[in-house]
């Protein structure tokens, strides 16, 4: 039987998913971050599968979105998009640092894994937790100070007035390199790593993801312990079935 327990660390709300018999045990984990405007009970599903194959699965609600949701709208949520994913990032180390400090996870075998924003908070989250062993990025992009301006493009052609000085975005993108995988793949030495991204995705772009997969495929940057991409020709924003079920048996065999 499969256990669903709901914690509380600090001010995050946390779905820890296992099976019943060894939900006190120290598992094998995967972090799983749901998407922008979603929430931890969305994802449920991953959750199962992983379950079932031994691991403890734990879903965080993100700042702003599920419980921790303020009634914004999605304009002004959208504001905030990075603000969130930094602080997504930040939070994963706290998480991490609980459930180890209670025994409850395995440290020498932790994933994080994650939709759409979920995916590139998982991305970025490479460039600051060597514990990360094996990371899947479900729609996710690692190039962060170019996902970036080309969303404020976006919302100036929408006629949205940013809340910020051009100082004050300049600061943020200097922040955001910080978190930048596509300029530290370094890195990512030892480490495993799954993409999958539809070809026809028109909310997070499918390119920036392969062009950097193609990069680490080359025989002059970090050699990772695994590395696949699996591209969905037909598909948009939504990871299909068979997206979902290799995403999973991939984790089972690289953690």
């Amino acid at each position: 039987m499969i256990t669903i327990k709901k914690d509380i660390i600090g001010s995050i709300p946390v779905l820890n998913i296992s099976m019943d018999e060894s939900a006190s045990s120290a598992l094998p984990a995967v972090f799983f971050i749901h998407g922008f405007t979603s929430a931890k009970e969305h994802n449920l599903h991953y959750a199962y599968y992983l379950a079932e194959k031994g691991y403890r699965v734990l879903m965080p609600d993100t700042l702003l979105h599920g419980e921790r949701g303020e009634g914004l709208d999605e304009t002004r949520l959208s504001t905030k998009f990075w603000e969130i994913v930094l602080t997504t990032i930040e939070e994963l180390g706290i998480l991490k640092d609980h459930y180890s400090k209670n025994g409850l996870i395995n440290e020498g075998r932790l994933g994080v894994a994650g939709t759409s924003m979920g995916g590139i908070v998982t991305l970025g989250a490479l460039t600051k937790f060597p514990w990360i062993k094996a990371a899947v990025s479900l729609m996710g992009c690692p190039s962060y100070v170019d996902l970036a301006n080309a969303q404020i493009s976006m919302l100036k052609k929408r006629g949205y007035t940013l809340p910020y000085s051009e100082e004050k975005l300049n600061s943020m993108m200097d922040m955001l390199g910080n978190y930048d995988l596509s300029r530290q793949p370094e890195v990512l030495e030892g480490k495993s790593l799954f993409f999958w991204h539809g070809k026809q995705d028109t909310v997070v772009p499918y390119q920036p993801a392969y062009d950097f997969y193609k990069t680490l495929s080359g025989n002059d940057h970090p050699k990772l312990h695994d590395l696949q991409f699996m591209t969905d020709d037909l598909g948009g924003h939504k990871v299909s079935r068979d997206g979902v079920l290799r995403s999973v048996q991939w984790v089972a065999d690289n953690l």
